[in-house]
């Protein structure tokens, strides 16, 4: 069964198990975006919109999903907000490089089969001294987890892989400079981090 598949049955009870739990961790995040003037944001893998109800109204955003279900689950919450509706793959965005401020990529990273070309993706979208929101699991380099790593190959193919290490995926996509990194849910496994794009300057 194919991600997107698995995604548009996941779709209607998505926010049953994720909202409460994930909740006050995207508050959060979307804290980081400008509270001032208007940013072009895009918010790759929208999901089922989890994260419009922290986003500031001023901005111009553009959700992107792979499954149609998730975003018809999302159009229902974006009351207020100026969005753009894009149905597309986070590792191979439809977007000019250099076309946004910011990039908000919540529990994708994980979720794809590829998470460099995802992270390499947004930071290519982005404009130079622009900013990657991330929230996701990550194991560091050097933890063995080897319950995590040996449920990939199955937990991976319908919902979410187990085995991805942020480290990795950084050195893959050069250019980007950490800014935060601070542990979120579970002791941990979870990260927020901000990322900034370098300056032809740099």
């Amino acid at each position: 069964m194919s991600l997107k598949t698995s995604y548009r049955f996941i779709a209607p009870f998505y926010d049953v198990f994720l909202d409460r739990v994930t909740r006050s961790t995207r508050q959060h995040s979307l804290a980081r975006l400008p509270q001032q003037g208007e940013t072009r944001v895009l918010l790759s893998g929208a999901g089922t919109g989890l994260d419009f109800r922290f986003l500031p109204p001023r901005h111009e955003y553009t959700a992107l999903d792979l499954t149609g279900a998730m975003l018809a689950q999302a159009q229902k919450k974006a009351a207020g907000l100026r969005m753009q509706w894009v149905r597309g793959d986070s590792m191979v965005l439809p977007f000019a490089s250099g076309s946004f401020d910011y990039v908000v990529l919540h529990l994708i990273m994980a979720v794809v089969s590829r998470p460099q070309y995802c992270l390499a993706e947004a930071a290519r979208v982005l404009r130079p001294g622009g900013h990657i929101l991330l929230f996701d699991k990550f194991l560091r380099r050097g933890e063995r987890a080897w319950v995590r790593r040996g449920l990939t190959p199955l937990i991976g193919r319908l919902a979410t892989r187990l085995d991805v290490v942020f480290e990795e995926m950084l050195e893959a996509v050069p250019g980007l400079n950490v800014l935060a990194d601070e542990p979120a849910l579970a002791n941990g496994w979870f990260r927020l981090i901000e990322l900034q794009k370098g300056t032809s300057k740099n």
